[in-house]
């Protein structure tokens, strides 16, 4: 029987964390292409280093400034290059996870330091006149301007531009130039390769990186030439080696000298000349990264000098030219915009720009939970991708969205042997990870989620369905379809203390506040659809592909057999419905707990998780994020609205939101049982979660997952987007207070923009012949160039504007 009684005013809807203090608004301005930093504010510091952070997917550079300092934590990072530590448990057991892994700060290339007249430029004593930084997310650069007056009143402009190239995979650059206003000067400029030391790890914070004693990475070549320098590393226990190399081009009127310096722990070239007044220094640094398990060292540091070589070639301008076309078309395909608010559009963008980053040429690897702006969560791939990331790159790059899954492909050996090691069929995929074996230390809320299985065969059938790229069913997909089901079939069993249904029993599902229960709802439901989706897949391959289908028994060993029971195990699967209150129940003990004492619970003592020990929270009906909800949104074809109101109602005041992925998908069903004010709340809990660093830990990166979550409010919550099979349906409403919300997607390998007034929707084909969606229930032919406006439906039912 439920025990939660109360309605949801009982508590605010509002998440606990809006009761933190957001930076003013004079420290990020309204600017809907631009994060603008107007002074360097001490206090925000550790905030700006992750909001400036420039990245490609593969390569990645903290916003800390180029005069090496002040920092917090700089540096940079390399998309799956990581160091491996022994796990140590007070008390061990079969099975645990061994090895941990976190994503490493390596060589950090983007130093110049600058000297005028022997006097060091230190940005927070120097005295500035004039001061802008900013995040240029049209063009895709950080771009600075500084007015110094020297303690001799020299006044000296310093501009900078810095970008990760979009284009040439391992290439960053940094554009540096000083110039003298008012006297001849005698400028230094040092530029440096700096080897980082690692700083101890955060014990009390589990979101945070573990930490190292002294340097990961150990020097093991050197390379010098004219203005080039190129180093090679290793770290000392993964074994990875990367080599890190610049190369620069000078813009004087006069001559300058320039020397090399090395010590063990970095490198610099030092350029030395005297200006005139009204002259110029420009200094153009281009850096190369390149990393790898198996390249000899010496083969890596060739790879660097040819990005090097190359890229000196085609020059400055060009390289910056050719990126800015990429950010463009990424804007043209991606870019939901909003009219009504223009702070919500900055943020908006904001977070669209932070899923580029993540993502352009992620190729060959998972997208880290804080992509590659900071060490939180050591650099780990988690279910984000799948369930909050993949979704906007099938409607916007399918082309990246199944590089991932193929990369998801590439760890199902491990997968295998992980589901061995727990005595599982099939295979297990790791819930926290960069090489592919587990590396949650924590069983109860890691290895016990097994839904990630379900996440990611989700997250494929998704992609196969709207893009019809079956070639990647063929190329691994359907395999993988197999493996998972495998799993649930030997996972579970049918009870017949529940006269045969389909129990799984002992697992961990989104809500990390609850763990190792019976028959999480949201697991039964999404491994429902995993057995449903690998009976598909075999039936579809066995017909149209005989050969492959061949192929896929020999590589799985599968017999048809099989199929029934995962058919049986998905029809008889246990899902119950509380007969009192028509709640479905989040698992079978979760309805019978006490509702946690919300009114004695201060905004200071969240996320609980840093104040409560796990089982306190187990003991109680309290989510860390949305789970019941969370399934009726991935499987709302399951539930009616009125069930999806009646749960909404029931969880949503549950729901603490300590989880920077509750927000979004909070959103979405709040629009869609009616809850409009609740709707827009939440999307702005989540479009914020950075800018105002809601959960207070932006220091060490941002949101990735949550950033693909505002898509998905947008899209998703106002758009009304659904998928029904391999059709497309959309229900759209505005938010309050807005007028206009336009947003394009790909669908069947055409370019649908759907357009949302107040009252009326356009939609336009702009790529591709013809094109069928559902509009508010009804079919709806479209053909190119010829845009079709419908009326928008008024909210469902007699809803309130907001929850009760």
């Amino acid at each position: 029987m439920a025990k939660n009684t109360t309605s949801t005013a009982s508590r605010p809807i509002h998440s606990a964390a809006r009761a933190r203090i957001a930076p003013p608004e004079h420290v990020y301005p309204v600017d809907e292409w631009n994060i603008v930093e107007k002074w360097p504010y001490p206090r925000f510091l550790a905030q700006t280093e992750t909001i400036f952070s420039v990245s490609n997917g593969y390569l990645g550079m903290r916003g800390d400034h180029e005069e090496g300092g002040p920092a917090i934590h700089g540096g940079a990072f390399v998309n799956g290059f990581y160091e491996s530590w022994p796990i140590v448990y007070g008390e061990a057991a079969y099975g645990f996870a061994e090895t941990g892994q976190t994503i490493v700060n390596v060589t950090d290339g983007k130093i110049i330091r600058l000297y005028v007249d022997d006097e060091p430029f230190e940005l927070l004593r120097a005295n500035i006149v004039e001061f802008s930084r900013v995040l240029n997310m049209r063009e895709g650069t950080l771009d600075r301007e500084i007015l110094w007056e020297t303690p001799a009143g020299k006044r000296i402009s310093i501009k900078s531009r810095r970008f990760v190239s979009l284009v040439h995979r391992h290439l960053a650059l940094v554009d540096y130039e000083v110039r003298v206003l008012n006297a001849d000067a005698h400028l230094v400029l040092a530029s440096e390769l700096a080897n980082r030391t690692v700083e101890g790890p955060d014990e009390k914070d589990p979101r945070r990186a573990a930490g190292f004693d002294g340097r990961v990475l150990e020097r093991v070549s050197t390379l010098g030439e004219g203005l080039r320098l190129v180093f090679g590393h290793r770290t000392r226990t993964s074994g990875l080696r990367m080599s890190c190399g610049m190369d620069h081009q000078v813009e004087t009127p006069g001559d300058y000298t320039s020397t090399t310096e090395t010590s063990a722990n970095g490198g610099r070239i030092v350029f030395s000349v005297v200006v005139q007044p009204g002259e110029s220094f420009r200094l153009t640094k281009f850096l190369a990264y390149h990393s790898s398990s198996g390249a000899p060292m010496e083969e890596l540091c060739a790879r660097a000098e040819r990005t090097l070589n190359r890229n000196l070639g085609i020059g400055r301008e060009e390289l910056f030219s050719e990126h800015a076309e990429r950010v463009e078309d990424f804007w043209r395909r991606s870019d939901v915009q909003i009219e009504g608010d223009p702070g919500v559009q900055q943020a908006v963008r904001f977070n669209l720009f932070q899923l580029l980053q993540a993502t352009a040429r992620v190729e060959g690897y998972g997208v880290p939970a804080k992509g590659l702006t900071g060490q939180g969560y050591e650099g780990h791939y988690f279910w984000d991708a799948e369930i909050y990331v993949l979704p906007f790159l099938i409607y916007t790059a399918p082309r990246i969205a199944r590089s991932l899954l193929r990369f998801r492909y590439g760890m199902l050996d491990k997968a295998r042997a992980r589901a061995k090691e727990l005595g599982h069929r099939g295979a297990l995929f790791p819930w926290r990870t960069i090489n592919g074996d587990e590396a949650s230390a924590y069983y109860a809320a890691g290895t016990a989620q097994y839904h990630i299985d379900a996440d990611i065969a989700y997250a494929l059938k998704k992609y196969v369905d709207v893009t019809d790229d079956l070639g990647l069913l063929y190329d691994g997909g359907a395999e993988i379809m197999v493996e998972t089901a495998r799993l649930w079939a030997d996972l579970g069993c049918h009870s017949e203390d529940l006269d045969g249904a389909f129990a799984i029993h002992g697992v961990t599902g989104p809500d990390e506040y609850t763990a190792i229960v019976n028959n999480n709802r949201y697991t039964n439901m999404m491994a429902r659809e995993n057995l449903r989706a690998a009976v598909w897949a075999v039936e579809f391959v066995k017909t149209v592909q005989p050969e492959i289908f061949a192929r896929l028994v020999d590589d799985t060993g599968l017999d048809l057999s099989e199929l029934e029971a995962w058919t049986r195990a998905a029809e008889r699967m246990y899902l119950p419905v509380d007969e009192k209150t028509g709640i479905h129940p989040q698992d079978d003990t979760f309805l019978a707990k006490e509702v946690w004492p919300f009114h004695e619970t201060t905004p200071e003592q969240h996320p609980l998780l840093l104040h409560f020990h796990p089982l306190v929270l187990y003991r109680h009906q309290v989510l860390k994020q949305a789970d019941v909800v969370m399934a009726m949104f991935l499987l709302g074809q399951d539930f009616s609205l009125e069930e999806k109101k009646r749960n909404f109602d029931y969880y949503d005041p549950l729901t603490t939101r300590d989880s920077s992925l509750s927000s979004c998908i909070q959103s979405i069903v709040a629009m869609e049982v009616g809850y409009e004010d609740a709707a827009l709340d939440y999307f702005l809990d989540a479009a914020l979660v950075d800018l105002a660093d809601l959960g207070g830990n932006v220091i060490d990166g941002v949101h990735v997952a949550s950033a693909g979550g505002v898509w998905m409010a947008l899209v998703y919550g106002f758009g009304g987007l659904r998928e029904q099979g391999a059709r497309t349906a959309l229900s759209p409403r505005l938010a309050p207070g807005w007028t206009r919300l336009r947003f394009p997607i790909a669908v069947h390998g055409q370019t649908l923009e759907v357009d949302v007034r107040q009252e009326t929707v356009t939609y336009t084909l702009q790529e591709g012949e013809s094109l069928t969606i559902r509009h508010d229930g009804e079919d709806l032919k479209l053909e190119r160039g010829r845009p079709v406006q419908c009326p928008i439906a008024p909210p469902p039912g007699d809803a309130a504007q907001s929850a009760p």
